[in-house]
């Protein structure tokens, strides 16, 4: 037995490079999801020099794979696009959370100022957006809106009170309505029965009967109806009646407020209430009709009362010095200042003469007979 040579221990198998650079694409392959096909991926065929021997390390490739996989599976993770719908869920939610808004801070439905307590809904409202006003609305006492006229009447004296003082105009106003049979019979027939000259001799001007005459045409016509005008909304309606020769957007503004009750009307273009809001808000320069929507945007859906207000306000701070610019104005009634139109007035400055022929069309249109006094 002791002459039998024991054999010696066999070494470990040994790979070559090429069996070992195919083991790791084999490896590779298998993390990328590839099929381990010996046609896809075959073994390359041993070369014909004697190869370097490299030991086999099976913890170094196995721990070459798990470090492999687990940085590949990390950055899949991580590059991978979110799913769309992510991008829906957030939306959804954001438009869950505006939907909440909306129900807790509900918005304001204005209506017609002639309602009944629509007057202190607005005066509310005017307060808690705006404490600014709050020092108005106490000392004043609330406009009431319980007069109405037909639109066309009403539109009919916009256009005659023109540019003319109060006595002058309720003495033309009362001549062309006995012409027409009294305020119930100035209907578009009756206008346009009266021609240029007999307009003429109660001391309408020609341009002014022209105007007057549009404005029957197209109630005659059906462009206009006072159900129409009734029923419009503010924007079409401000489109609609400046096609009217003769009616500007002031005047409309005048008429929607006064005339309709329209609760959200901001007359841009009134130096009374561009003036009222230099005040109320200590601006140094009077501000433009193109920025009074930007600084009048909190008093909605209540504007028409805020701008009586700032009429208010323009008054008391010495705005126009005429008596009928600040009674208009401020809608004070004619009767608390009937004496003093009978004293003589200073000529009013550049500026207040802007003021005074759209205050004295406020006067004039009868609008101080919805109890605007204190």
């Amino acid at each position: 037995m002791s002459g039998q040579a024991q054999s010696p221990a066999k070494p470990p198998p040994e790979l070559s490079t090429s069996d070992a650079s195919g083991t790791v694409s084999a490896v590779a392959g298998t993390l990328n999801g590839l099929p381990e096909d010996p046609q896809m991926t075959p073994l390359a065929p041993p070369r014909s020099t004697a190869p370097s021997k490299i030991p086999l390390r099976p913890r170094k490739i196995q721990k070459l794979s798990s470090d492999n996989s687990k940085p590949s599976m990390t950055n899949l993770s991580a590059s991978a696009p979110k799913p769309p719908s992510s991008k829906k869920n957030r939306a959804d939610a954001r438009r869950s959370s505006s939907d909440a808004l909306a129900v807790v801070i509900p918005r304001v439905a204005a209506r017609s100022l002639s309602c009944e307590g629509e007057v202190e809904t607005a005066l509310r409202h005017l307060c808690a957006v705006d404490p600014l006003l709050v020092p108005l609305i106490e000392v004043h006492p609330p406009p009431n809106f319980d007069t109405f006229h037909s639109p066309f009447l009403a539109l009919t004296k916009s256009i005659l009170y023109q540019q003319l003082a109060y006595k002058a105009g309720t003495s033309i106003y009362s001549r062309f309505v006995a012409l027409c049979g009294g305020e119930h019979g100035v209907v578009p027939e009756a206008v346009l029965s009266l021609n240029p000259q007999q307009l003429r001799q109660i001391g309408i001007s020609g341009r002014k009967a022209s105007y007057l005459h549009d404005l029957a045409r197209k109630y005659q016509n059906g462009i206009l109806s006072d159900s129409s005008i009734v029923n419009m909304d503010d924007k079409s309606l401000f489109t609609m009646l400046t096609m009217v020769n003769g009616i500007g957007s002031w005047s409309v503004h005048m008429f929607m407020i006064f005339s309709l009750h329209r609760p959200d009307v901001l007359p841009i273009n009134d130096l009374g209430v561009r003036k009222g809001v230099q005040m109320l808000y200590g601006l140094e320069e009077l501000p433009k009709p193109s920025q009074m929507d930007h600084l009048c945007e909190k008093w909605r859906p209540y504007r028409s009362v805020a701008s009586w207000y700032l009429w208010r306000l323009s008054e008391a701070k010495g705005g126009p010095s005429g008596v009928a610019s600040a009674m208009a104005a401020t809608g004070v009634s004619v009767q608390h200042h009937q004496h003093q139109l009978q004293q003589p007035l200073p000529p009013p400055t550049e500026e207040q003469q802007q003021l005074v022929d759209p205050i004295n069309s406020i006067l004039n249109l009868g609008y101080s007979e919805f109890h605007f006094s204190s």
